[in-house]
């Protein structure tokens, strides 16, 4: 069989393990996901804990190879266990049943976003650890749960936790994406999110009639501005091919609700737009001109966020950042190219960010289609292997600042 090398593989074979887990939402059950690691741990000779920071159905799984100077701030290689769900019909292979196919193609929900990069985090350190490596700094291994919708219990309660202090992290690797072509894209920080909804009220009356300062002119005015500040930031991208989205903001408009019936005039009136706020715009500023177009328009507007995250400074990727130049060191030295930049969406790194700690999200699948949340995800079984030797030398890298 053109597939048995790969099959043969102890990484390959764990991976595929750890895939056909459907930890999938709406409702993941994790249990397997936990009883997986503890059988690594077990089979690595490294300690593992439980936290469970939210509730008893999201658990934070940590196994720690503990540093020669453990009193360092320690290396935290962290990754999610949850996936998104899927939609077998689109699907060519099952989504849970890791198939080989004769190209070394692995297709499974997770091989991309990011059951990989957890699994690669895994095989580089019991590779290290069998060649008898030792590392200055404690290294721990964390695998959580709840990071497709936002880390709510996850990783967001996890960070302010005595359990999360005592790890005494001093720096982070996260999730990147996969990359069509031979660079790899390196992951220094992210836009903070923002869900606003505009509640607009507005007087209500027959549709034969022409009333004042109905809800219907005050939508529509405050979805102008809204799309006159989006063209701004398409034309910024148009202009400047250097850019990429994570460098502007997007507006976009993701709900309208409200109406009584087709021939009255509604006293209230609903849209939300998914705001992604770039690194160089003022949030005070940003807030206060929404507010002002609400006044503008004659009031009677009250805006309320699902969501409103604060601004967060990025990981320094310069002199500054010890870190960096040993993570730098490693993939020079393996003669990867790789392109810093702003996250396009969000993930747990901004929580580790807020807190101070450096946080780069990266994961080694260059050469691969960009999948995540895609029908027929999947990762070629020797890409995922040569991650796997990226991590080990990143890891010693970083472990030994």
């Amino acid at each position: 069989m053109a597939t048995s090398k790969w099959e043969s593989d102890e990484e390959i074979q764990y991976f595929r393990e750890y895939l056909r887990i459907p930890s999938v939402h709406p409702d993941p059950d994790y249990a397997p996901c936990v009883e997986f690691l503890r059988r690594q741990a077990n089979l690595m000779d490294l300690p593992m804990k439980v936290y469970y920071p939210a509730n008893e159905k999201n658990p934070v799984v940590v196994l720690t190879w503990k540093g020669l100077n453990p009193e360092l701030p320690s290396i935290l290689l962290n990754s999610h266990m949850d996936v998104v769900p899927v939609f077998p019909e689109n699907w060519t292979h099952p989504p849970f049943g890791a198939d080989i196919d004769e190209e070394g193609r692995i297709f499974a929900r997770g091989t991309q976003d990011m059951k990989s990069v957890g699994m690669q985090h895994l095989a580089a350190v019991r590779a290290l650890k069998r060649s008898g490596a030792k590392f200055k700094r404690t290294i721990h291994i964390s695998f959580v749960a709840d990071e497709e919708m936002g880390g709510r219990y996850g990783m967001r309660p996890f960070v302010p936790t005595d359990d999360f202090r005592a790890l005494n992290v001093g720096f982070a690797m996260d999730e990147g994406l996969a990359s069509p072509d031979d660079h790899l894209p390196l992951f220094y920080a992210e836009r903070a999110v923002w869900r606003v909804y505009f509640n607009i009220s507005g007087t209500a009356g027959h549709g034969s009639l022409l009333l004042p300062n109905t809800a219907g002119e005050k939508l529509n005015y405050i979805v102008g501005k809204m799309m006159e500040f989006r063209r701004t930031q398409v034309q910024r991208l148009q202009n400047n091919p250097e850019l990429v989205i994570g460098d502007v903001t997007t507006i976009n408009l993701t709900k309208l609700g409200g109406g009584v019936q087709s021939n009255v005039v509604p006293p209230l009136l609903m849209v939300c737009f998914d705001c992604r706020l770039a690194l160089d715009v003022d949030f005070e500023e940003f807030e206060a001109n929404l507010h002002k177009w609400c006044a503008d328009v004659g009031g009677g507007i009250e805006i309320t966020y699902e969501q409103k995250q604060p601004k967060v400074p990025p990981t320094a990727i310069d002199d500054s950042n010890p870190f960096w130049l040993a993570f730098k060191k490693a993939t020079d030295e393996m003669h990867i190219s790789i392109k810093p930049q702003i996250f396009t969406g969000g993930t747990d790194s901004r929580y580790i960010r807020a807190v101070g700690i450096p946080a780069l999200g990266f994961s080694p699948m260059n050469n691969t289609p960009v999948l995540l949340h895609d029908h027929d995800e999947f990762i070629q079984a020797d890409i995922y292997l040569r991650g796997v030797q990226i991590f080990q030398k990143i890891i010693s890298n970083v472990a030994n600042v």
